[in-house]
């Protein structure tokens, strides 16, 4: 199971989403689309915007949820998020379905920032939101590694 599908969404996987963000030449296409990914994931439950699952240092509120799951002896990410705004809730979807339905171990070894390198992102996020994708990659990692420790 390596990310076809997400229990938790209805987001395109990430191969998809890249292909999708290489059809699109202009950069007010590729924000759009970006919003759009935003409204596919699945609504968190009014239980999951607590402090534990509020992502420190974004600009906007961010929520993260990780539940994990043992397939095969191994612990497996699922995530759900959202935001605030937008774009930033476009920047969780693409994450989630960048690192959900992976290993801890899988996930750990993921780069996120060479995915929006690729996608030309890095260029065109703010310092800001650079910044909370940042916090948001750090929180999962860290998800991660707490999963691999008590695993």
């Amino acid at each position: 199971m390596t990310g076809r599908h997400h229990r938790f969404s209805m987001l395109p996987t990430i191969d998809e989403i890249i292909s999708n963000f290489e059809l699109l030449d202009e950069w007010e296409e590729r924000y759009r689309y970006l919003i759009e990914l935003g409204r596919l994931m699945e609504p968190l439950p009014e239980s999951a915007y607590n402090d534990a699952n509020k992502v420190q240092g974004c600009a906007s509120q961010v929520w993260l949820q990780t539940h994990l799951e043992t397939v095969g002896g191994k612990p497996v990410l699922h995530l759900r998020g959202d935001s605030d705004a937008h774009i930033v809730r476009g920047l969780v979807a693409l994450l989630i379905s960048l690192y959900s339905g992976k290993t801890a171990s899988e996930a750990l070894s993921t780069d996120a920032q060479a995915l929006f390198k690729e996608l030309g992102l890095s260029e065109h996020l703010t310092p800001q939101r650079s910044n909370g994708v940042r916090s948001m990659v750090e929180r999962i990692r860290r998800d991660a590694q707490m999963a691999l420790a008590s695993s």
